[in-house]
């Protein structure tokens, strides 16, 4: 991937030296601006490339809108839900977190809570405040054993390993539930993987590790609770809404849940205190990453992230931009300028059929099948082009193209008769379908084919192209020479196709564009000009 230019970026919460120190060692500049309102944030975002928040900051649609340079939203830490990441999705944004800054941190404090719970039926809190009052009440404290205990953890991802190897020690049982983490994989660190439904009634504990999101809200809900175990205890240290609060409230009252360990609510801070209040519950100002070292990793990686970025060297932690991944290498870079190109040129050549309904990318070769990928988003950059809402870019444009509604598709054919592989792309317009291919060869991208045309030697497909379908004839060339000359654009190259058989396409490398294709009328059918 071409390297994303960031000049300047905006840390709008207190965030380790280390971040805003190593992004000005590589000549970014850096203006730090805690605490500030909404209405300011929207006001300063306009002058930077780049934000860096924590959770605090609230980057919303409003805000993403206001920027008029953005490129990148940098979260130093793990959940980007205070990120309208669709919002910024849609405008070209990089979202951007440090998956693994803060892990062992929020694993820990897990472990912590866990370990608390399991000495109660009051807890070590509450133990140690009765101290404190000169109280001795050890028979008040009773608490029980981990060891043989059954923990079910939901969400097995870094946070959820961590919390596994740990409780394991204490002689635990771990088992847990995960969509995406393989349950091969789980099962190399001790935790047999099962269905919810089979989870929730084995469990004496359970500690939820997932995202916030449609299908996490809620996930401990009133229906969750009554599968589980009488007196089941239940840690949050991931987001506030997994576990519905007014549904864990009614279990603790009713002594369904035993008790629970929460760092996390829907609103922070929580304005109703009734689980915070709640004796069997441990409730902590959301500390999950809040340890020295968490800190100083999470600043320290975002900034290291971003460096990397900009310099093309790679692209950790994108959770909008996965395409953007497999970019970042000498050979790519051909092969998107290839897709862009053949993507501008069919826009070109079809303006007048507008809209596209559909369009196919078909990559065919080898050497093409690690590009399929970024090759479709890069076809579509150039095909909706700079008049497109929203800047098309490599992040947004599928999202783009499916609100224009045109129906995008992509295969990959394992040969190819072109040695160096191509990309051929065919678009639907009107009822109608034109179609293009490319290749890339020495590092330079060409068409190959036009329509119905395949070209006799393969065009380079740089500078300025001027393309026209036109009978062929011998005098063709002088005609379109001295046509040009008189409007004072000179030819720079002529390509013709092999088969001049009825009206076939022709590429002509132009000094300049022609100011009104209707000049060409006298000799071609149709016409277009295109920048690649």
């Amino acid at each position: 991937m071409a390297p994303i230019s960031i000049q300047t970026v905006l840390i709008s919460e207190s965030v380790d030296p280390r971040c805003k120190a190593i992004l000005e060692e590589n000549g970014i500049r850096v203006t730090e601006k805690p605490s500030m309102t909404k209405e300011e944030l929207i006001a300063q975002i306009k002058s930077y490339d780049g934000l860096v928040v924590r959770s605090a900051t609230k980057v919303t649609a409003d805000v993403i809108n206001a920027a008029d340079r953005l490129k990148i939203i940098g979260r130093a830490g793990t959940g980007v839900d205070n990120v309208d990441v669709p919002a910024a999705t849609r405008k070209g944004v990089i979202v951007m977190n440090t998956p693994s800054g803060n892990t062992i941190s929020a694993a820990e404090l897990t472990c912590a809570l866990l370990m608390s719970l399991s000495r109660q039926d009051q807890n070590i809190p509450q133990a140690a405040m009765s101290m404190k009052q000169g109280k001795w009440d050890r028979k008040k404290f009773m608490g029980a054993e981990l060891f043989g205990k059954v923990l079910g953890i939901v969400g097995l991802g870094r946070i959820g390993k961590e919390v596994a190897t740990r409780m394991q020690s204490f002689g635990m049982r771990t088992i847990g539930y995960d969509p995406i983490t393989p349950p091969e994989v789980s099962a190399g660190w001790g935790v047999e993987q099962m269905s919810l439904e089979q989870l929730w009634p084995q469990c004496d504990y359970i500690t939820v590790h997932t995202p916030l999101m449609p299908a996490t809200v809620g996930l401990l809900s009133d229906g969750t609770f009554a599968k589980c175990k009488r007196g089941v205890k239940v840690v949050n240290c991931a987001r506030g809404g997994i576990v519905d609060e007014a549904a864990l409230l009614r279990a603790l009252e009713s002594g369904q849940c035993g008790g629970a360990g929460l760092d996390v609510f829907v609103e922070e801070p929580p304005r109703d205190r009734s689980l915070v209040d709640h004796p069997n519950v441990i409730s902590c100002p959301h500390l999950g990453a809040s340890t020295k070292e968490a800190q100083a990793r999470c600043g320290e990686d975002i900034a290291l992230q971003i460096v990397d970025m900009v310099k093309g060297r790679n692209l950790v932690g994108a959770v909008n931009a996965q395409v953007l991944a497999t970019t970042f290498s000498q050979e790519s870079q051909p092969l998107i300028k290839l897709g862009e190109a053949v993507g501008a040129l069919l826009r070109s050549c079809c303006a007048s059929k507008k809209p596209f309904s559909r369009v196919q990318i078909t990559t065919q070769g080898d050497c093409m099948k690690p590009c399929s990928g970024y090759m479709t988003s890069a076809v579509l950059v150039g095909l909706l082009g700079q008049e497109s809402e929203g800047s098309p870019n490599l992040i947004n444009v599928l999202s783009l193209a499916k609100e224009s509604g045109m129906a995008v598709s992509q295969s990959h054919c394992e040969s190819s008769g072109a040695g160096q592989g191509a990309c051929e792309v065919e678009i639907g317009a009107n009822g109608c379908s034109f179609k293009a291919s490319g290749s890339v060869q020495g590092g330079v991208p060409v068409l190959l084919e036009l329509g119905d045309s395949v070209f006799r030697q393969p065009v380079s497909l740089t500078g300025k192209l001027l393309l026209f379908k036109a009978p062929a004839s011998p005098q063709l060339l002088s005609s379109v020479a001295g046509l040009l000359a008189s409007e004072g654009v000179e030819i720079e190259s002529f390509s013709a196709p092999v088969d001049r058989a009825g009206d076939p396409w022709y590429c002509v490398g132009v000094s300049s564009f022609l100011h009104d294709l209707s000049a060409l009328k006298p000799l071609a059918k149709d016409a277009a000009q295109v920048s690649v």
